[in-house]
């Protein structure tokens, strides 16, 4: 159901549970963006970390940590994050470029500026679909910053449980028009029946030239990386217990259910990206990120 407990707060939609993580992600982008080396640039980013009490401690640069980026949260993990950022950014520019569509849909959009700060072409729509009290903060956030999009955008303030698909009709979605779709940071929080109904959800509503990402955990055990200073770190640091967060039911194979639908996928590891970018985390023994893939599916015209 619509997150009614979030409804006009401004702040709370991001202060716990899963809302919290998006904050710490924001502190990564920020401190990605202040790298003299960077992947990607979020100049709002620390905006919102600053914004939020829970948060307002965080680093934003490298420079703020006193172990820099020996720190497991905020030097490798965070340097994933701005990798991420980075590879998917690019996936949604190339797809609107050179793709065509004009329709662009984040689930769970977070505190996601790709609306602010990529260069979208003409005609360009940006539907961030995400709980009330998230995009609320959002806006309070950006108001402040006299922000302008460069894309049409169009906040759906609904939770992902309730009827997500008419609230996303209903603001102008069209399916009979390619889409490009977007599941960051989101999957591995949702039960595998959830994450099943939202991709057949997204192949019903997509049209041939649509294309999608999104990112799984393929580890059959969670709790074997419990010691992982990853989640320790972040634990500890920030007080964010992703293993309690994240679904340890087993995952259902989402890329071979749609290639089977007839979509085109491929799948990477991180990693992948690491080498080609010469920036960002590498594997390491007893890897908390070696079971992360990024999945990029295309649906081909008929």
């Amino acid at each position: 159901m619509v997150g009614t407990a979030h409804r006009n707060t401004g702040v709370e939609g991001v202060e716990g549970g899963v809302g919290l993580t998006a904050l710490m992600v924001a502190a990564a982008r920020a401190i990605e963006t202040h790298r003299h080396d960077s992947l990607a640039r979020d100049v709002y980013a620390e905006h919102f970390v600053l914004a939020a009490p829970a948060s307002a401690g965080w680093p934003v640069r490298i420079q703020q940590v006193p172990d820099g980026d020996a720190n497991p949260l905020w030097g490798r993990f965070a340097r994933y994050f701005g990798l991420r950022t980075r590879v998917l950014d690019d996936f949604l520019l190339q797809s609107v470029h050179a793709g065509g569509a004009r329709q662009v849909v984040l689930l769970g959009a977070g505190l996601d500026s790709r609306a602010f700060r990529l260069d979208w072409p003409c005609g360009c729509v940006i539907f961030e679909v995400d709980r009330e009290g998230v995009l609320a903060f959002k806006r309070k956030v950006l108001g402040g910053l006299s922000a302008t999009p460069k894309a049409a955008r169009v906040p759906i303030p609904i939770d992902l449980r309730a009827d997500w698909v008419g609230a996303l009709t209903d603001a102008g979605f069209d399916a009979a028009a390619p889409s490009v779709w977007l599941a960051e940071g989101l999957l591995f929080y949702l039960p595998g029946a959830a994450e099943t109904y939202l991709i057949d959800t997204v192949d019903r509503l997509s049209t041939g030239g649509s294309a999608l990402a999104f990112e799984v955990k393929l580890d059959k055990d969670l709790l074997e990386f419990s010691d992982s200073p990853l989640y320790t770190s972040t634990k500890h640091q920030i007080g964010i217990d992703l293993l309690n967060l994240f679904d340890g039911e087993p995952r259902p194979d989402s890329a071979g259910d749609l290639a089977g639908k007839g979509w085109s996928t491929s799948v990477h590891t991180p990693f992948d990206f690491t080498r080609r970018h010469g920036r960002g985390p590498l594997p390491e023994p007893s890897d908390a990120l070696a079971g992360n893939r990024w999945v990029f599916a295309n649906k081909p015209r008929p």
